[in-house]
């Protein structure tokens, strides 16, 4: 019984935490310039008189702005619509809603490889997912499976998930530390200007969290995959 709980586990359980994690970190990457505007950010700037006035509870209306990997969306005041910056791999955040004592020259984009490196990762899961799943369904798929039995496309889907993984979630560290040291500097900014400063607050967001949960899903199946790489190599 533990066998067949742990064969399907490993061949239907597995496709579907790859096919989650894609999700979730295809989101992360084109928030909020191209989906999920006003849901999924990287980094967000909102109102607040916490860093002016440490204490207060009072309700601030001012100018928000939310970023991510290919652009940003800002607006004038809690009531308005957001309006969003075309998606780009070098954005040019639009910073015009905010005043002029406003520190916004901490809030550039990352360095454009950053994008790409992300991208490429993307490309390598997509491809990863459908030979993963090709592979754990061979034995359904009658004569045309034989050809994922082969150790070449095992170990070929072993290597490109590995690579994936390892782009994917080494660009996502370095994304986090920049906008972390962003939103660290944007504060102290504000917070140093005292009582005159404006009533803004920067802080890394959600798209994070949704990111390391993603990432959590995909070391499932690649570790499943080097186990049979593994397995190969000792035959």
């Amino acid at each position: 019984m533990l066998a067949n709980i742990s064969k399907a586990t490993t061949l239907y359980l597995t496709p579907v935490l790859m096919l989650t994690s894609l999700f979730l970190i295809l989101f992360a990457y084109l928030a909020p310039a191209v989906m999920l505007h006003s849901q999924v950010s990287l980094l967000t700037v909102t109102p607040s008189s916490a860093l002016t006035q440490p204490g207060s509870t009072q309700a601030v209306d001012g100018p928000s702005m939310v970023v991510g990997m290919l652009g940003s969306c800002s607006k004038p005041n809690n009531t308005a619509a957001l309006t969003c910056t075309s998606p780009s791999f070098t954005p040019v955040f639009n910073t015009s809603v905010f005043t002029s004592n406003t520190p916004s020259d901490v809030l550039d984009a990352p360095p454009a490889a950053a994008p790409v490196f992300l991208a490429i990762s993307l490309a390598f899961s997509i491809i990863f997912f459908v030979m993963f799943t090709a592979i754990s369904f061979r034995h359904l798929m009658g004569k045309a499976g034989n050809v994922w039995d082969k150790p070449v496309f095992q170990r070929a889907s072993a290597w490109i998930g590995i690579t994936s993984f390892v782009i994917g979630l080494g660009s996502f560290l370095i994304v986090r530390m920049y906008y972390g040291k962003a939103a660290d500097d944007f504060n102290l900014s504000i917070r140093g200007q005292g009582t005159n400063g404006p009533q803004l607050i920067a802080n890394t967001s959600n798209a994070f969290t949704m990111i390391w949960i993603g990432y959590a899903f995909f070391a499932v199946p690649v570790v499943v995959s080097l186990a049979k790489l593994h397995v190969l190599a000792t035959k």
